[in-house]
Order: structure tokens, then sequence, then C-alpha cells
């Protein structure tokens, strides 16, 4: 099932009558059968988003298409969606087999036909052994696949997702990320994720879209955009450790910081924000290159090596294999020339070598 938004906007208006623009003039297009990752920092818009799609938030503007049906003034039952929340809201009263089956009551499902699915629902998930437990008597990700099953089980045309790992230890995270895109590829249903954390979103999604102040900053498959991010902002919120960003100078096809010729870049003459990811670095074979500080921190972490030394009262980060560093006291670093990301200083968008 193809999604669809178009100028989708939500304003909130508080008791003062001040505005806030949540969501702004969104236009998207999730392709159908795609696990979709709605990315960005608390306060983005991502949840609102979620929301409207669900139909728990009426847009102040704009539409909502689920293939060639518009629902954008249709309730959330009448939209045909799986909803799993944060706090995943079993009902404690209930067993695994009762909550599974709750959502078929009102859609005139026989209990015969009900039982089934729920059964069929449970064993996807990997919970089909506990039906007759309560949640009380369950893990936090045991009770996390009963509310997927839930949200499963009546088939939905959309699967909605807001933050369903959130409350689960490291652990658990890692291990439902992969059961949530295993459901999602068995069930082939159109998935939209919602979360803030850049390694879940790129570890399990077709594609991300990245937010911020309600607004779309870039779109694509996961490692697209982590190697070609279109702004500051992108190049920073993806990354783990993040990106190094100081301010540098293009003079004759290299790049300078203040008079240290550092590394070869092709790219117009003038003054940058630079960007370079930690992994990008290497130990250079030559002296040509950027000679790392002699009070830098070196910090030997199994086959990589973190060198970490100070540009402009900011550390700068450096990953390299172990074995390149051997000799610590005279490290100098390059980088590959298209692993340097340029940025403008007043928009804070990608610079291409050629404008």
């Amino acid at each position: 099932m193809e999604i669809r938004l178009e100028n989708l906007t939500k304003i909130f208006v508080d008791k003062q009558k001040r505005e806030t623009r949540a969501v702004d003039n969104l236009d998207v297009v999730i392709e159908s059968g795609k696990l979709v990752g709605l990315l960005g920092p608390s306060g983005c818009g991502k949840s609102t988003t979620l929301f409207m799609i669900a139909g728990l938030h009426n847009p102040t503007s704009g539409r909502i298409f689920f293939g060639d049906d518009e629902v954008t003034k249709l309730s959330p039952d009448k939209r045909g969606i799986g909803l799993v929340f944060q706090n995943y809201a079993l009902y404690p009263h209930m067993t695994v087999r009762q909550n599974i089956m709750f959502p078929l009551e009102n859609l005139q499902v026989t209990r015969e036909e009900a039982l089934k699915r729920s059964q069929e629902m449970a064993d996807l998930v990997g919970i089909g052994d506990l039906m007759d437990r309560k949640p009380a008597q369950l893990s936090g990700g045991q009770q996390q696949r009963v509310a997927i099953a839930r949200a499963l089980v009546k088939k939905p045309r959309v699967l909605l997702l807001d933050e369903p790992l959130s409350n689960l230890d490291a652990r658990l995270r890692l291990q439902m990320r992969e059961e949530i895109k295993r459901i999602q590829r068995e069930t082939g249903i159109t998935t939209i994720f919602v979360t803030h954390d850049q390694e879940e979103a790129m570890s399990i999604t077709d594609q991300i879209i990245i937010m911020d102040f309600g607004k779309e900053m870039q779109r694509g498959k996961p490692q697209d955009i982590y190697n070609k991010p279109k702004n500051e902002f992108v190049a920073k919120f993806l990354g783990n450790p993040p990106i190094n960003t100081f301010n540098g100078t293009i003079k004759n096809n290299y790049l300078y910081f203040e008079d240290v010729k550092m590394l070869k870049k092709v790219a117009a003459d003038g003054d940058y924000v630079v960007g370079i990811r930690p992994e990008d670095f290497k130990v250079s074979p030559t002296q040509e290159g950027f000679h790392v500080p002699k009070d830098a921190l070196v910090d030997i972490i199994g086959r990589d090596t973190m060198i970490r030394f100070e540009i402009q009262d900011k550390q700068i980060r450096a990953l390299v294999d172990s074995e390149s560093a051997e000799n610590l006291s005279k490290i100098v670093l390059t980088v590959r020339e298209d692993k340097i990301h340029l940025f403008d200083h007043e928009t804070g968008a990608v610079v291409l070598k050629d404008s």
C-alpha cells in the first residue's frame, strides 16, 4: 500500500494563541511494501506526522492518501492501520491470546477465525507458546511482540510503529530490530517506523526521512544519506562517533587549516565548514597529510585505534586501523578526497566540487 502525503501541515495553538508549526508542508511518497523510518531529534515533527497518518491528529492543511484512497478525514478505525505505541498499551487483565484477539471483536470475525488468526500472528512474532500468560508475566521484548501481533491480526493496510524499542535494554533492542525487519519482510506490509535513534533507523529501514523543525531535511537509503549528506545538520545527526566539523579553507585544490596544508580537495577556493567522519581518516604512508599533535590522546580498542586531538578548540576524532598506527609518536593522517565534506557557512548546505 503506497502512502502519499501532500503539503501536510500541522499547527498547534496554545492557550495564549501562540502557534507552533510541528509539521511544515511535508510532501512524501512511501512506496508499497517498504519499511521507512522517520528520524530526527525530539520535537522535529516525526511523531506528529505518524499520528496524522494514523488519524489521531487532524492536519491543519494538506492531504493523506493510502493508495488511491484519500483518508485525510477518516477516523483511525476506518483507515486500516495497525499502530504500536512506545508503551505497548496491553490490557493487564487479559491473556496474550485475548490481547491479540481484541481488535477483531468489532470486525464481525467469528471466534473460530479469531482464534486461528491470533495464533498465526503469535507464531509469526515468536510468542506462540505464551498465549495463556498475562502481560505481567512477560518480559519487555515479549510484551512488544504481543503489541505487534495485535496490530497485525486485523490485516491492516499500513503498520505504524512509534518508538517501539525505546523501553527495552540494549540487548533486547538489537534483537527486536532484527525481528521487526523479519516480520515486515514476511508480511510485506508498508511500515513507518518513528525513532530518534539513528543507528536503529539505519539498521532496519529501506529508506529514512530525516526531519527537523517539521521539515524534511533529506530522504533516501540509509547508507546513501550517510555517505552524501545534503547539509551540515544531516551530516551531524548521522554517525557514531559523530562527524568532525571545523573551519577550513580551500586554496589551489588543497584543504588548509589556518596556515597548515592538510589534505588534497578539489573545490572552488574559499572558506568552508569542513566535515570528516572519524572512520574516513587513515594513516598516511608518506609524510604528506595532517601531522597529529604530540599531545593527542590515543585509545587502542581492539582492531581500531581512536586518536583524539583539538582543532579550533574542538575535539577531532580519527578512527584508524591499529596496525597502521603502531608508531604513535609521529602519526600523519590523510583522508580520501571524496570523503571530505564541505558545507556553506551561511546555509549549511553541502558544497559540491564543481560549484
